[in-house]
């Protein structure tokens, strides 16, 4: 496991989803209220892609690496927000329904980790 890269990656992470988010919500909130769809579609396609990214430099147990992976962005994601949003009790939309957050974000995060992870070790011919 390369676990100072999949620590960087996890911050990175969750600087992007914060950020996006907090550039995408204005836009959803207004024309859809009640509905917060912003952060899971963000941290789907972040999580997506850095896991891609993560994910190609394995060469074995590719599924357990992405279970590891997603591990790690998951208990990264969660001292994040604990240190920046709930300890200083900074309102934001992630602080209004913070449990919710941490469910969706573990599954999401872990079922594409392990997912990317599946596909990494599959041989695929396309003839």
């Amino acid at each position: 496991m390369k676990l100072k890269l999949a620590i960087i990656f996890s911050i990175v992470i969750w600087i992007l989803t914060y950020g996006l988010s907090s550039i995408f919500n204005p836009l959803f909130t207004d024309n859809i209220p009640h509905i917060n769809i912003v952060i899971p579609i963000i941290t789907i396609i972040v999580t997506g892609f850095f896991g891609i990214l993560y994910i190609r430099t394995i060469e074995t147990n590719e599924v357990i690496e992405g279970i590891l992976f997603g591990l790690i962005v998951v208990i990264v994601d969660l001292i994040l927000d604990v240190i920046f949003f709930v300890m200083p009790n900074t309102p934001n939309i992630l602080f209004d329904n913070f449990q919710v957050h941490i469910i969706s974000m573990t599954i999401i995060t872990l079922l594409i980790t392990t997912f990317l992870g599946y596909l990494a070790q599959m041989t695929i011919d396309l003839k």
